[in-house]
């Protein structure tokens, strides 16, 4: 394989392309640059010089930690990419996080599976995930 996994914060340019070519939401400038250099941990999955993949953890490092961002370049799904990534962020995660830290993702449609198989379980019906995506008002 001409994969490599790397311990990097992606930049904004990348953070936004794979959002945007993997079908995850877009999110605005202000936010990646104030959001972005507060991550946990992230890993890039690079081919040939290309970023074609990331994912990234986020969290007050102590009591609760949340995956998020997972996304792969279309053109490199199905070759165990995703599955890579989130190995990269159980080991740092396993590494770092205090015991009863409590790690959350949202899981969107078949990802569940993948999560299921780094022990994460669904938490309904005992717990529902919510979210709210900011407006600005004029």
């Amino acid at each position: 394989m001409d994969y490599k996994i790397v311990a990097r914060i992606p930049d904004i340019e990348t953070f936004a392309r794979l959002r945007a070519i993997s079908g995850l939401s877009p999110r605005s400038r202000d936010g990646m640059e104030k959001g972005l250099p507060n991550s946990l941990f992230a890993v890039l999955v690079v081919h040939k010089g290309h970023v074609v993949g990331m994912g990234r953890i986020i969290g007050d490092g102590g009591t609760a930690y949340q995956i998020t961002d997972i996304a792969v370049d279309p053109t490199h799904q199905g070759k165990g990419l995703g599955k890579a990534i989130m190995a990269a962020l159980i080991d740092w995660l396993e590494r770092e996080a205090p015991e009863k830290a409590y790690v959350s993702l949202i899981a969107d449609g078949d990802a569940r599976h993948l999560y299921g198989k780094f022990g994460f379980q669904p938490v309904m019906p005992a717990s529902i995930g919510m979210a709210r995506v900011m407006v600005k008002t004029p």
